[in-house]
């Protein structure tokens, strides 16, 4: 095994540093942080985002950019609205052959770019890929069944990546849909939030299927207008990951939802938090995109008035209820967008 470097020492990126230790490889965990990489260390657990899971002696951490240099795959896992000022900090020391994997959900709101566009902005020529789908940290790290998309546009680097990370228990399935993979990735969490909202209210488990079935329509007209391929919808990047995040309480977007539907306010849930509910920020950022491409979608448009907008929350559940009526099958093919009220 080569040399891995995971960027990030959060939940998830603790995660994958567990994983790539468990193949065989010198595992690098890079923190902003020196005393956290410490404590990291000298505890040989995270117990601050990952507690209960065991550091392997191999994953070494440090805040120090230098030993990025020695791995040949480096895993992106920063929150999405942090990636930006963390490459531009520690980038240079990434080496200019390595593969850079993003393992971040969520579009920049600053640039209102895909992680892609970012990620090759700052690290020109370096080899790109996306690890997104299903996936809570603390299943991955105690090496429970776990099945993720691979995305690269270079078919070798995908499958090198798919045989150099995958097990019997973590099973990437490689795509070369780099931007249709990001686009479920970074809607769906927005759509967990108002999951969440709806069992907040206790609007019923017949609401939030049709918010969920409806919200897979918003990420399929997304994924098509920005260049990806309408099937990537189906796999684990789109309909996966939005079947675990928007039914699953564990999920940080769909209790957060929970907790704004329950009365709650988002400043109160917002403070003091040590993790990240990526779809508070892709809320705007998606909205926006939408917006860019004249999609409707109002799911999206609803979370996004709700948290960023001051939009009163039983109104705008009401407003999405009184869509008008319009065919599933006509809309389907039209592209157009028939609201949550339909027949």
């Amino acid at each position: 095994m080569s040399r891995i470097a995971v960027i990030g020492a959060g939940a998830w990126g603790t995660a994958l540093a567990v994983l790539a230790a468990r193949l065989g490889a010198d595992v690098h965990l890079w923190t902003r942080r020196s005393e956290f990489a410490l404590a990291l260390d000298l505890a040989r657990e995270n117990t601050t985002y990952l507690p209960g899971v065991r550091l392997d002696s191999r994953i070494r951490m440090s805040a120090e950019p230098s030993h990025l240099a020695e791995a040949k795959q480096v895993l992106l896992a920063a929150p999405t609205q942090h990636v930006r000022s963390v490459l531009t900090s520690i980038g240079s020391g990434i080496a200019a052959d390595a593969t850079v994997v993003i393992c971040a959900k969520g579009i920049e709101l600053a640039s209102g770019n895909l992680l892609s566009a970012v990620v090759s902005e700052l690290l020109p020529g370096r080899s790109i890929a996306v690890l997104t789908g299903p996936s809570f940290a603390d299943e991955l790290a105690r090496n429970l069944p776990t099945a993720v998309t691979i995305a690269c546009s270079d078919t070798t680097i995908g499958n090198e990546l798919v045989h150099t990370l995958g097990t019997q228990t973590f099973r990437p399935y490689y795509t070369d849909d780099v931007l249709g993979a990001q686009i479920g990735g970074a809607v769906k969490n927005v759509l967990a939030i108002a999951c969440g909202i709806c069992e907040g209210r206790r609007f019923g488990e017949n609401a939030r299927a049709a918010l969920i079935t409806r919200g897979l329509a918003e990420i399929g007209r997304m994924i098509v207008a920005v260049g990806g391929r309408a099937e990537t919808l189906m796999g684990l990047s789109g309909l996966g990951d939005v079947t675990l995040t928007c039914t699953s309480k564990r999920s940080r977007n769909y209790a957060l939802g929970v907790a704004l539907g329950q009365g709650n306010s988002l400043a109160s849930l917002l403070q003091g938090r040590h993790t990240v509910a990526e779809g508070v920020a892709s809320a705007r950022a998606v909205a926006d995109m939408g917006q860019r491409y004249g999609l409707e979608m109002p799911i999206v448009s609803a979370v996004d008035a709700v948290l960023h907008r001051g939009a009163d929350l039983d109104e705008t559940v009401r407003a999405l209820l009184t869509r008008p009526f319009r065919p599933e099958t006509e809309t389907a093919r039209s592209g157009c967008d028939d609201g949550l009220a339909e027949e």
